[in-house]
């Protein structure tokens, strides 16, 4: 659900919840009977409650929605894209930038040419010997999916 779905409903759910206190008031200042608005705000009196809790509801998910999508833009903004990948055989270590589109699962090192594969529970070779995890992984997000 989009942000600005979310606040349309609460806001429409709002409304509809409390037609029992403007309805009847509109309806007079419209020209018609004072009779048949409270009528038919009693009616829709019994319903206010639980729109009330589903506007409530919906306005809340909204702002969690938004302050969410806030947070990861800002994460985005913050991530290193260079890392510093030693070579757990010989020790050389390369400044290297890591790639943003996809994940690395092998990495050849220059000095001894040794291949190096991600350690058990990795994603990559960043994560298990660069200075800085992956792109993913700082954003927060699952890495490689």
């Amino acid at each position: 659900m989009k942000i600005s779905s979310s606040l349309l409903g609460g806001a429409l759910a709002f409304l509809v919840a409390t037609t029992c206190c403007w309805l009847p008031w509109l309806v007079v200042l419209l020209g018609g009977s004072l009779f048949g608005a409270t009528a038919f705000s009693e009616k829709l009196d019994a319903f206010s409650g639980p729109l009330m809790i589903l506007s409530a509801g919906m306005l809340s998910y909204a702002g969690y929605t938004f302050w969410k999508k806030n947070q990861r833009a800002e994460m985005k903004q913050a991530i290193v894209l260079q890392s510093v990948i030693t070579c757990p055989k010989c020790g050389f270590a390369k400044n290297e930038t890591m790639p943003t589109d996809a994940c690395q699962f092998f990495y050849q090192c220059e000095n001894c040419e040794t291949m190096l594969k991600p350690k058990s529970g990795d994603c990559c070779v960043f994560c298990s010997y660069g200075t800085v995890k992956c792109p993913p992984i700082q954003a927060g997000d699952p890495c490689c999916v």
